[in-house]
């Protein structure tokens, strides 16, 4: 038996960055992990290594496409599926690698193996037991079943399969519009598949701002990426190595099919909850199935603490790190604290759609007076010298005090340039602030600038 300051369930972002930052804080730490390796859906099989291969796939593309534009001759690379995929597991054992050393210089007890609540101050894991003063629930999420669709992660694969596949699709479906969906469709898309997007909703990436969706969805479609919108998905049928995906839309109810070599179903992540012991010590829940709690992100049981997917709020890694690093400095005895108003979203496609605040269409319903200054990465010279001066930046800010209320943007490096509106938010700034600040030439960043000058007089080179 050990006793601890703090025990964390779940070595994914959320929870292995709590740990390391209650060490930090002198609390006696332990992180609990089943999966084998630290780092969680993200570093393992979801954010990491979806990168890489979007960034694969993209050094490809832009050796198809961009290569001879700039006098760089000579044949096109061809794609080696298994080293791709070596590749991939080489950046995943790299980051996954220096958690574990994090770990050991910050003196933090890696427990391997799953963890359950089996009583007040309690995390049994195997045979052991562990006692603590307090308890942080950070198991994170899985990918939501469909109903009527069965997943072998063969034909039919959540993002967990589309990050390994042994061959590229002749056709693949994916089931979803979403961020994952459109991010694998657009790595296999560039690898050379026929992809197919279905969505059930009439727009990509809903919640987004309404003027990204549609541009974006139209950069997607001269991709070759196809869209059937409004399309419910009644059944997958399988093969030994093909599969059937049918459909109805919604609009009339006429059903129709297609076929595909894989199915990816993007259709959403659940918290994961399972065989924790939840409802044996009385944690309250939602009706959704994410842990109930408060401003402190405190359950109802004394003690025990929940932070990322499987409480409410956007299933960002970066927003579960916020709210490891908070419990942490609540528990310590700090204020610990996460600003919800300033969370970045990011799409790695290319272009990348980055976002921050309140959309256009958040702003109308609450009746706020906006104003919205925007500008083109084609007036931008580094992305024209660069081939990317597709996409735009899109600044809102309050029509009387010029403070930004939100940004949206589509073009290159969109996932970095989003930083300096999340940064200007927290201290409250203007678009003036933005407009004012010198921005070095050439960059993408003098986009964001010129968004920001758009809010007042008007932009310099639009």
């Amino acid at each position: 038996m050990s006793n601890y300051d703090v025990i964390i369930i779940g070595g994914g972002p959320g929870g292995y960055v709590c740990a390391i930052r209650c060490a930090q804080l002198g609390l006696k730490t332990a992180c609990v992990e089943g999966r084998g390796a630290l780092g969680g859906t993200c570093l393992n099989v979801g954010c990491i290594p979806s990168k890489a291969l979007l960034h694969a796939s993209h050094s490809l593309h832009e050796a198809q496409t961009n290569f001879t534009k700039m006098g760089l001759m000579g044949k096109s690379p061809s794609v080696d599926m298994g080293k791709m995929m070596d590749y991939k597991q080489g950046v995943i054992d790299g980051n996954t690698a220096g958690i574990e050393f994090l770990f050991k210089k910050n003196k933090v007890d890696y427990i391997q193996g799953w963890g359950k609540i089996t009583g007040k101050g309690e995390v049994t894991v195997g045979d052991d037991v562990h006692t603590t003063k307090n308890i942080v629930i950070a198991t994170g999420s899985e990918p939501s079943a469909l109903p009527g669709v069965t997943v072998d992660e063969k034909i039919v694969v959540t993002s967990t399969g589309a990050l390994s596949l042994p061959k590229v699709p002749k056709k693949l479906v994916v089931i979803g519009a979403g961020v994952i969906g459109l991010e694998l469709g657009s790595v296999y898309s560039r690898l050379g598949s026929e992809v197919t997007v279905v969505e059930f909703l009439d727009q990509v990436t809903p919640g987004m701002d309404g003027e990204i969706c549609k541009t974006f969805q139209r950069s997607l479609k001269k991709q070759g990426l196809k869209f059937v919108m409004g399309a419910a998905v009644q059944t997958v049928e399988t093969t030994k190595t093909k599969a059937k995906v049918t459909y109805k839309l919604r609009k009339n109810d006429t059903e129709a099919t297609i076929d595909a070599d894989v199915v990816l179903v993007a259709t959403g992540r659940k918290p994961y909850t399972d065989g924790l012991g939840l409802a044996e010590i009385g944690v309250e829940m939602t009706d959704r199935g994410q842990v109930q709690t408060n401003v402190h992100l405190q359950t109802n049981v004394e003690g025990v603490y929940a932070i990322g997917d499987v409480v409410v709020g956007p299933m960002l890694a970066h927003k579960a790190e916020d709210e490891g690093m908070a419990v942490a400095e609540t528990i310590a005895g700090q204020a610990g604290h996460v600003n919800y108003d300033v969370i970045p979203g990011v799409i790695y496609t290319s272009p990348e759609i980055a976002s921050v605040g309140k959309t256009e269409e958040q702003l109308k319903e609450e009746g706020r007076a906006y104003k919205v200054g925007k500008f083109s990465f084609m007036g931008n010279a580094r992305a024209k010298a660069n081939f990317a001066g597709e996409g735009f930046v899109k600044i809102l800010a309050d029509a009387t005090t010029d403070r930004i209320l939100g940004c949206h943007l589509m073009g290159p490096a969109a996932g970095e340039l989003i930083h300096e509106i999340c940064i200007a938010m927290e201290f409250g700034a203007s678009a003036e602030d933005i407009a004012r600040t010198c921005h070095a030439h050439p960059t993408y960043s003098e986009a964001v600038r010129e968004a920001a000058l758009a809010c007042g007089d008007g932009a310099i080179h639009a």
